[in-house]
């Protein structure tokens, strides 16, 4: 009888070369990401910015008068230094506006400043002029103000706020909001005028 040929089957293939290949990919991009991560982090740890840091050392009252009820007028001037405290992040300001509330009333107009580009560890100190007009005042500033007059002491907040944006080399980032105050205590007595005393100037508080 002649012998059955033994034939062997054929190899079927199940796609597994393709699959080692996908778990490379998936590896690689895994590290990249690990690596990406790390590498933020470190420049973030290095760079990341600290908020400036905003005094008032000066003040001088030129008018302040609150006898002609509903208005007030005033004219005052205050010198603030701010201080950029990072070492490789410099600062730059823009839309940046100066104003004084008494009580939580605001008592001079909206001052425009300059843009002020600040280099990194510096200081940097400007003086603005507020008021030189008449504004409307309600009854608590017109009274409180002669109150606090007579008394010798009155206590007022400088405002200034604006953007602000961040730059390391060449590198800028979006602006943001900053709002710093100043809440002072001047010496004061009615028909004064001049430089005065700053009886408490605390550094201002800084929002970004």
């Amino acid at each position: 009888m002649p012998k059955e040929s033994k034939t062997k089957p054929p190899k079927q293939s199940h796609g597994g070369g393709g699959g080692g290949g996908g778990r490379s990919c998936g590896l690689c991009l895994l590290v990249f990401l690990l690596l990406l991560g790390i590498t933020t982090l470190t420049l973030w740890l290095i760079y990341r910015p600290h908020k400036p840091r905003f005094t008032v050392i000066n003040a001088a009252i030129y008018q302040l008068n609150a006898t002609s009820q509903p208005f007030i007028s005033t004219s005052m001037q205050f010198t603030i230094v701010t201080r950029n405290p990072n070492r490789r992040v410099s600062i730059l300001y823009d839309n940046l506006q100066a104003y004084v509330l008494y009580k939580n009333q605001q008592i001079t107009p909206p001052l425009d400043l300059p843009p002020l580009f600040h280099e990194t560890k510096t200081t940097v100190a400007f003086s603005p002029v507020l008021g030189s007009q008449t504004v409307p005042a309600s009854a608590e500033v017109v009274n409180g103000l002669m109150m606090d007059e007579t008394y010798g002491v009155v206590a007022l907040r400088v405002v200034v706020l604006g953007k602000l944006r961040w730059k390391a080399g060449d590198v800028k980032t979006g602006k943001y909001d900053v709002y710093v105050r100043c809440d002072i205590w001047v010496g004061l007595k009615k028909g004064v005028t001049g430089p005065v005393q700053l009886v408490g100037a605390p550094p201002c508080k800084v929002d970004i």
